[in-house]
């Protein structure tokens, strides 16, 4: 079997390996570092929670720390960009442990918190500078960074940039790179328009997949209860109270919706905090604390967290909403089962959400198992094949602008549209990825925001009875709340 010291890797690295107790490699690990060590560019495909952190950390510290020559004043020789903040600044804590036992400067800069902290950091230099896209432009505009002495990118999560609407922004940046460097490009998935953007940054590159696409890690024992749209937080909260459950994610479709479940739990007497994109970068460091120290053993998120929580102990992960997008169940429950470990996946399943179950399944090539107790009759996916299982309309419930009584539609810019007495729609831009819907108030709904990262105006939307407010929300840099 092998071990990191067959490798390649230097002695400080080992000793600081050997201080956190890690001996044997990952698969993503054993094949990318020796690779790495040569110089060669790389695209790396695994699911999330494999380790692709130190495969592309721990070469890139040795490479700089035999690097000589001097910093300069506002540069940085190595470059990992990052889709979220809490991402980023995992990344950043997990380099400052490799490096222990070498001399290298690191930064991380992310949006939500002050510039000014963040520029005289950048003064001197920095070996690694951990980023993302839309405070790294911001940066870059106000002269505080330069990219031409860098010697050393890596990418990391592609799929969820372009997924929180980060194309524009990447595409930007690779002009600004040295045409002479190392890169490295990290995608849990690998459909065509994430090969394209892997193209235009890399060279040759050596390619390594460890797993299947979208799959799914192999210790997750993944479950569904189904049940009505009433009964959905008696289900959760009786969970969440059951035997076994020490630490876990909730997760939900909006942002709205976190807060509102975490409210609904609290009833419960279940001690919960939110994180997503309205919240400060306080607040999101400080509910994310209070979870990894198990002062608090819930919390809840919108996918903008799925890939930004790296905790230990998670026993399980709970779909509070499916998601309308099948990669992204992957994501979520790669929260659990990190690092060798055991995990739980419980996804709460209402009539609604059918479609969005039979294509997490399609996707993972796997069914859910029934969770333990429940009645065999209760299970309708023996019929999914000939019910008329089709995504929520456009504009409105039952395929029209407005339904009467009917759910609101689906609104790929903004909120959905609203039924007269019936549910919100959801959009597909909210959280860096989906839209919140618009509520029924009386006969007409209240518009759902278009919240999608990236900055500048969104044209107004109709949803059914609601209006988009057409203003995109964020956290205070300029770019949107998944900066």
């Amino acid at each position: 079997m092998t071990q990191f010291t067959d490798l390649g890797l230097g002695a400080p690295i080992l000793k600081a390996l050997a201080d956190e107790k890690y001996e044997t490699p990952t698969p993503i690990q054993a094949q990318s570092i020796p690779l790495l060590l040569k110089g060669h560019d790389l695209l790396g495909v695994a699911q999330t929670g494999t380790g692709k952190t130190a495969a592309f950390g721990l070469p890139l510290i040795q490479m700089l720390s035999e690097d000589t020559r001097p910093l300069q004043p506002k540069t940085t020789r190595a470059l990992i960009l990052s889709p979220t903040r809490e991402l980023a600044q995992q990344i950043n804590d997990s380099l400052k442990t490799y490096s222990r036992h070498v001399r290298l400067r690191t930064a991380v800069v992310v949006g939500g918190v002050s510039i000014r902290s963040q520029i005289r950091a950048l003064e001197r230099g920095t070996d690694i500078l951990v980023a993302t896209p839309g405070r790294l432009l911001d940066l870059i505009n106000n002269r505080a960074v330069r990219l031409d002495e860098l010697t050393h990118f890596v990418l990391d999560e592609a799929d969820q940039m372009l997924d929180l609407g980060f194309i524009h922004d990447l595409k930007r940046l690779v002009k600004m790179l040295p045409p002479k460097r190392q890169s490295l490009f990290f995608s849990a998935t690998m459909p065509k328009t994430i090969a394209d953007l892997a193209s235009a940054f890399l060279t040759n590159p050596e390619k390594v997949s460890v797993a299947p696409v979208a799959s799914t890690a192999e210790k997750i024992d993944q479950r569904v209860i189904f049940t009505q749209t009433p009964e959905k937080m008696q289900q959760l909260s009786g969970l969440l109270k059951g035997d076994g459950v020490s630490r876990a994610i909730v997760f939900t479709r909006t942002k709205h919706g976190a807060d509102k479940v975490v409210r609904d739990l609290g009833r419960n007497g279940i001690e919960a905090a939110a994180i997503h994109g309205n919240k400060s970068q306080g607040q999101r460091q400080r509910a994310l604390g209070s979870f990894k120290t198990g002062n608090m053993r819930v919390l809840v998120a919108t996918d903008i967290a799925a890939r930004g929580i790296d905790v230990d102990g998670i026993s399980h992960v709970v779909n509070y909403d499916l998601p309308n997008v099948p990669e992204t169940y992957v994501h979520r429950i790669g929260r659990t089962a990190r690092a060798g470990a055991e995990g739980i996946a419980v996804s709460i399943c209402v009539p609604e959400e059918y479609i969005y179950l039979r294509d997490i399944e399609r996707l993972t090539s796997r069914s859910l198992d029934l969770m333990p107790g429940a009645d065999p009759d209760t299970d309708p996916r023996a019929t999914f094949s000939s019910r008329n299982l089709t995504a929520p309309k456009r504009n409105g419930g039952g395929g029209n602008r407005q339904g009467r009584n009917g759910g609101g539609g689906q609104g790929r810019n903004g909120g959905g549209g609203q039924g007269r007495n019936g549910a919100p729609g959801a959009g597909r831009f909210a959280d860096g990825g989906r839209g919140e819907g618009g509520r029924g108030d009386g006969g007409r709904g209240e518009g759902g925001r278009a919240e999608r990262p990236g900055g500048g105006r969104s044209k107004p939307f109709r949803g059914g009875a609601g209006r988009s407010s057409g203003r995109p929300s964020g956290g205070s840099s300029r770019h949107g709340a998944a900066d």
